[in-house]
């Protein structure tokens, strides 16, 4: 059953970037045969961005336009503990401890508007509240069946089991350039290190950075996203070096600069005042950005200073990890990954996180999930996590990320059952 999005509203533009379906098949023993499409209706309640810094304060921004020193506040605020030093000596999940403290920030915000066309305020409230336009007409069958079957694993503790057995896979390689002394300094943990065998090489000679290529078939498509750790000040040339040479259009961001006190992300993208950044082989320039109510959308000019070659890049930073609200998480996820296929046109899509295994892990196995679900495909999302730990060590980090995968599916087909009630 084919699939066309249709988006509420009147539409006058369009994102410049095409969407890219990218995906593949796969069946295995034991699979849930999806169901062809999703949706989410809009929330009529205010979603609120979380800061989970308990010591960042910042003058709420009245929502309308936002100058740029006021969006300069916001970002210092998120920075304040950059100074106590961007290494730490352990990790934490990047999920573990979500709370919903207050954040004000606007619920949709205009800034910075450029002669570059970018998506209009009505047109991303149409793209976000998006919903399925069907080829072909029926009751989709079998939905009460998958819905009792992922409640059972989830009561039954099965997902719990799973996790636990993924959790005794071995490292396939010795992962020996992230190990080389040369390169230590380059990790932002010493433990999660990408394989050698599907490591993104840099230029001619190879050179090492902490990114792993993950490729995951969907039906007769393939899924392909660079996984990569949070950009370290020593790795953010490296980051952008390996942004060109992929020819990467969309980067997501599934983490904030600073979370509970800790660094997770070094700034690597230009910010107003200063919303330029030099590095040595390339000339970085902030396009425009919008801040809407669960992520911010930044385009960047990359420039290219050999060659004067200059590429236009999406920025997703997803800002909100809220208080475990599954159904409010799992819907702003998904609306997330909406947005990302549309912006994506080429090269694969460049994912991060801090440790480049825990949200980036979700986001991927999400975005593969919904793929099946979207082609009415079987799917076995224990094998799916298998294939993604098969290409770098560790991907979804706890078990609490790897029920979540889990929960944002039954939610798909709760969704799709309440729209073949109507």
């Amino acid at each position: 059953m084919a699939l066309h999005w249709a988006y509420s509203g009147n539409q006058s533009n369009s994102i410049s970037s095409p969407s890219n379906t990218k995906a593949q098949s796969g069946s295995a023993e034991g699979s849930l045969q999806a169901q062809p499409v999703f949706t989410f209706k809009e929330d009529k309640e205010s979603n609120q961005m979380c800061n989970k810094d308990p010591e960042c304060t910042h003058n709420s921004p009245s929502q309308g336009h936002l100058s740029g020193q006021d969006y300069k506040d916001i970002i210092r605020s998120q920075k304040h503990a950059e100074c106590e030093g961007y290494r730490r000596d352990s990790h934490q999940s990047e999920t573990g401890s979500w709370s919903n403290e207050d954040n004000d920030m606007p619920h949709r915000v205009s800034i910075m508007p450029r002669s570059r066309t970018f998506a209009s305020g009505d047109e991303l409230t149409q793209i976000i509240n998006f919903k399925p336009s069907l080829t072909d007409v029926g009751l989709r069958t079998g939905i009460t069946g998958l819905i009792r079957g992922l409640q059972s694993r989830i009561e039954n503790q099965e997902v719990l089991k799973e996790f636990m057995a993924l959790e005794q896979m071995k490292p396939l390689d010795d992962c020996r350039t992230g190990k080389a002394p040369e390169n230590q300094d380059k990790n932002r943990y010493q433990d999660i290190l990408p394989y050698d065998k599907t490591r993104v090489p840099l230029g001619e000679k190879k050179d090492y950075i902490n990114a792993s290529y993950i490729k995951m078939k969907v039906g007769e498509k393939e899924h392909f996203y660079i996984i990569t750790q949070g950009p370290l000040p020593v790795t953010v040339a490296d980051f952008w070096q390996m942004v060109w040479e992929s020819e990467s259009d969309v980067i997501a961001m599934m983490t904030k600069e600073v979370e509970l006190g800790q660094v997770k992300c070094h700034r690597y993208w230009p910010e107003p005042s200063h919303d330029s950044i030099y590095l040595a082989n390339f000339h970085l320039r902030l396009d425009n950005y919008r801040v809407l109510e669960y992520f911010i959308i930044r385009t960047i000019e990359l420039i290219n200073k050999q060659t004067e070659e200059k590429r236009i890049v999406s920025h997703l930073q997803f800002m909100t990890w809220p208080d475990y609200n599954t159904h409010k998480l799992a819907e702003q996820l998904v609306k997330f990954i909406h947005y990302m296929r549309k912006a994506h046109s080429t090269g694969p899509i460049v994912a991060h996180c801090s440790t480049g295994i825990g949200r980036s892990g979700i986001l991927l196995c999400v975005e593969v999930l919904l793929s099946y679900i979207e082609k009415d495909i079987h799917f076995n999302i224990k094998q799916i996590v298998r294939d993604m730990r098969d290409q770098r060590f560790g991907m979804i980090q706890t078990k609490d990320e790897y029920l979540f995968c889990y929960e944002v599916v039954l939610r798909v087909l709760q969704n799709l059952q309440a729209m073949d009630s109507y």
